[in-house]
């Protein structure tokens, strides 16, 4: 047990809460999206035929879970693997298991592979797309490890990352692009890339003595804030285009009150002199944003919309 805690404390399992939400989100707009092309369907909740599709979509939600984690433990432990020597030097970092002696590098390599090997296993029992499609998502999200190594704009990679999560989800269930989780997507790139470069402010000092890439060191506390402000506000807007473009009922406005509330929190806690609440703002705030947002999207998809349709744009 004391070796599982190591390795969920290597990839901060915590922090999943991040994207998993909006996995959730993508994954029931394709569940209602395949309702929705089977509504002349005569086929009822009780026979055969349909246990077998509820069977099945509780198969490729256990299969998406899986993904997320996998992917995101193979991201994160390689971030861990490649900046190591940096963590070393940071005193913020130093404490980390790699630089701290508490798992090997090797090992941590070892672990990022087998979470590649699983994640792609994965797709392959989703669906052909998602397969084929598997070694495009590893590749965004093992590269942004050494974009701070030459770019300030490696918070939006990271965000792209993150943003692959309910479009990945959606797929999965649809076999299909659409509209709707393509916006949801936009949306995390963009909250992600916003509250990363909040985190940042604390290395901002580290980074310049090591010539690391980030926006707080290139451009400065305030005004990396105001890049992080208008990220965010960006963010926020898509989430109400993607309610209004859809005809999302009173459920998701609440969710997208929550979220933006969320937005404007941790902005009003962090100041370019006053840092002592980055971890809240980053932690705390977004864990909220996005689980309570999920919550009031998937609410508003099985309450309000159980006659209508999220896709009438």
């Amino acid at each position: 047990m004391s070796r599982v805690k190591n390795y969920l404390s290597l990839v901060k399992f915590s922090h999943t809460i991040f994207a998993m939400p909006f996995a959730m989100i993508g994954f029931f707009l394709g569940v209602f999206r395949v309702r929705q092309w089977d509504l002349n369907s005569t086929i009822g909740w009780g026979n055969d035929i349909t246990n077998f599709v509820v069977w099945e979509m509780v198969i490729k939600f256990i299969l998406v879970i899986l993904c997320m984690i996998t992917a995101r433990s193979a991201a994160m432990a390689f971030n861990r693997y490649l900046d190591k020597n940096f963590d070393a030097k940071n005193p913020r970092t130093a404490i980390r298991e790699i630089p701290a002696g508490i798992i090997s590098a090797n090992s941590a390599l070892r672990f990022v592979i087998f979470n590649c090997i699983a994640f792609i296993i994965c797709t392959w029992f989703i669906n052909k797309i998602c397969f084929f499609l598997s070694p495009v998502a590893l590749f965004v999200i093992l590269f942004y490890s050494y974009t701070k190594r030459f770019t300030a704009l490696c918070h939006l990679v990271l965000g792209l990352g993150l943003a692959l999560a309910p479009i990945g989800a959606y797929l999965a269930m649809t076999g299909r692009f659409d509209v709707l989780p393509v916006l949801f997507s936009f949306a995390v790139l963009f909250w992600v890339s916003g509250f990363d470069i909040i985190y940042a402010l604390q290395d901002i000092d580290f980074d310049k003595s090591e010539n690391l890439y980030s926006i707080p060191s290139v451009l400065g506390k305030k005004n990396a804030l105001r890049v992080s402000e208008l990220l965010h506000l960006l963010s926020a807007s898509l989430v109400i285009i993607a309610g209004l473009i859809a005809y999302f009922g009173w459920l998701y406005w609440i969710g997208v009150a929550v979220f933006s509330g969320m937005l404007i929190y941790q902005h009003s806690i962090v100041k370019p002199n006053d840092l002592r609440k980055v971890n809240l703002a980053f932690m705390t705030a977004n864990g909220i944003a996005s689980v309570v947002f999920a919550i009031f999207v998937i609410a508003d998809l099985y309450f309000n919309k159980s006659s209508g349709s999220p896709f009438q744009y």
